[in-house]
């Protein structure tokens, strides 16, 4: 029996991010493994795919830096749940994403 294609997840922006995303919830799909590297989908591709200038999610004219550094990591200040993990339990940008799973990323740094 063959390995399923697409991985169906829940991915949320939260504190703050909701306002770089065209929304503050989206259901996505993904291949199961990486298509240059043929590694299984995991949080760094995730993460990368979200900072692309060229994605669907992210609003246009927001700075990716507001989300990720120069090397394609959350900025620090925010944090990211697993199915109410945190990454940190889980393998942070190693963590192999699984069918059904919900990631949850929050800013905990406020203005005031």
């Amino acid at each position: 029996m063959g390995e399923k294609q697409d991985i169906k997840f829940t991915v949320e922006f939260l504190g703050g991010l909701d306002m770089l995303f065209r929304s503050s919830k989206e259901e996505l799909s993904m291949p199961t493994k990486d298509e240059l590297s043929g590694e299984r989908l995991v949080l760094s591709h995730l993460i990368q795919a979200l900072a692309d200038d060229g994605n669907r999610i992210r609003k246009p004219g927001t700075d990716r830096k507001l989300f990720v550094q120069e090397d394609n990591t959350v900025r620090p200040g925010i944090l990211v749940l697993i199915n109410e993990t945190d990454w940190e339990l889980e393998g942070e940008e190693k963590y192999e994403i699984q069918d059904g799973d919900h990631i949850i990323f929050v800013s905990t740094l406020h203005g005031g």
